[in-house]
C-alpha cells in the first residue's frame, strides 16, 4: 500500500537528509524504521505522509500520487507525530467532533465512534477536561484516538510511545497489534529496541539518511552474527555511520 521510490530530500545545496531511500510495505503489515535521533526518521515519515515534498523520487499510497490525488490519499491516512499539540483550552470530547466532522462523518457514526475509542483507550472519564489538564499519557492517547477516528487503511506513527509510560506503551503497543491484525498498513519509527523487536514486521535501519540494513529482526540479528537484536544494531551503525556526516 505504501512504495517508496529513491527518496533524496535537501534542505540547503549542501546537505542531503534523506538519501535515496527505497522500500514497500503491504497491508497487514508493521514495517519499522530504526534509528538514532537525527538519522531522518521524521522528515521521511513527512514526506510519506504527504506534508513535505521530497527534492527527488516517488511516494504511492495505495498506488496514487499526491501530485494527483492528494485528498483521496488524505482520506485514507492517518498520521500521529509527537509533534502534534492539541488545543490546550479544548476538550478530547470537542476535538473528536471537530475532526470527525472535517471527515464528513455521520453525527451518530461520530457518536459510536467517540464512545468505542474513548472506552479503548480509558478516555471517557476525562473527555470533558481540559487538555492542559491532563497528563501527557492521556494527550498521546486522545492524539492517537483523533489520528484514526476517520478508521484509515494506512496509518503512520512517529515514535508513538516517546515518553510513555510502561502501562500507556502497553496499551499503545497493543493496539497496534489490532490494527494489523485488521489489514491496516501500518509504519512507525523509533529508537527503542523494544518496540522494533515487539511489534515490527520488518525493520529498515536507517542511519545518516539512507536504509543500510532492512529485513526481520532476527534475520539482522542473524546478519551481523550477533547474540540479540541490540548489539545487532549497533554493529550495522558503527560500520555506516561517518563522523563527518
Amino acid at each position: 500500500m505504501i512504495t517508496v521510490k529513491d527518496i533524496h530530500k535537501s534542505y540547503t545545496k549542501d546537505t542531503e537528509t534523506i538519501k535515496g531511500v527505497s522500500f514497500e510495505i503491504g497491508k497487514g503489515t508493521i514495517f519499522g524504521l530504526l534509528g538514532p535521533n537525527g538519522a531522518g526518521k521524521t522528515t521521511l515519515m513527512q514526506i510519506i505522509a504527504t506534508l513535505m515534498k521530497p527534492t527527488s523520487g516517488t511516494v504511492e499510497i495505495a498506488g496514487m500520487s499526491p501530485d494527483k490525488d492528494l485528498l483521496k490519499i488524505h482520506k485514507l491516512l492517518g498520521f500521529l507525530t509527537t509533534e502534534i499539540k492539541l488545543d490546550p483550552v479544548s476538550t478530547p470530547d470537542r476535538l473528536f467532533d471537530f475532526f470527525a466532522e472535517l471527515y464528513d462523518i455521520p453525527k451518530d457514526e461520530i457518536k459510536n465512534r467517540k464512545e468505542k475509542a474513548f472506552a479503548r483507550f480509558g478516555i471517557t472519564p476525562f473527555a470533558g477536561r481540559r487538555i492542559s489538564e491532563l497528563s501527557t499519557g492521556m494527550k498521546q492517547k486522545i492524539s492517537i484516538a483523533i489520528s484514526l477516528l476517520h478508521e484509515p487503511p494506512i496509518i503512520i506513527f512517529d515514535e508513538p510511545t516517546n515518553g510513555l509510560d510502561i502501562l500507556t506503551s502497553r496499551q499503545v503497543t497493543d493496539y497496534l497489534k489490532e490494527l494489523r491484525n485488521e489489514g491496516r498498513c501500518i509504519i512507525l519509527s523509533t529508537h527503542i529496541f523494544s518496540v522494533a523487536e515487539e511489534l515490527c514486521d520488518e525493520v529498515a535501519v536507517l542511519v545518516d539518511g539512507k536504509i543500510v540494513a532492512q529485513g526481520t529482526v532476527d534475520e539482522l540479528t542473524a546478519l551481523t552474527g550477533e547474540k540479540n537484536f541490540e548489539d545487532a544494531f549497533f554493529k550495522i551503525y558503527v560500520e555506516n555511520h561517518k563522523e563527518d556526516q
